[in-house]
């Protein structure tokens, strides 16, 4: 049974950072790609980040190019994202997910891809 936990969520305020992780079980890790989405309050799930299985590849949504980074971990089997300067749009539930398996280099960049997600953990700037 795949799992996905996150953690590290909470509140901070504008300006400030927070690193999130996510641990995998249940599932051949260095196959999948891997990636962070989040939905805001009222708003539709939207992708933030994803990386490939080996972590050479990377994609970032527009708004969080120069703010996060996306990373893994294979031994560990987790995947982190670091968030720097944060705003206040930022604010959302933030979800890790799981796509594959992949025999090959892969990026994607679209949640239909993925296959398998977490609870998700929140997220809240303060202005």
């Amino acid at each position: 049974q795949v799992q996905l936990v996150e953690s590290g969520g909470g509140l901070v305020q504008a300006g400030g950072s927070l690193r999130l992780s996510c641990a995998a079980s249940g599932l051949t890790f260095n196959t999948y790609v891997m990636g962070w989405f989040r939905q805001g309050l009222g708003k539709e799930r939207e992708s933030v980040a994803t990386i490939s299985w080996s972590g050479r590849s990377t994609y970032y949504a527009g708004s969080m190019k120069g703010r996060f980074t996306i990373s893994r971990d294979n031994a560990k089997k987790l995947v982190l994202l670091q968030m720097n300067s944060l705003e206040p749009e930022d604010t959302a539930v933030y979800y890790c997910a799981a796509g594959g398996p992949y025999m090959s280099e892969t990026v994607v960049k679209s949640e239909s891809a993925m296959g398998y997600w977490g609870e998700g953990t929140l997220v809240t700037v303060s202005s």
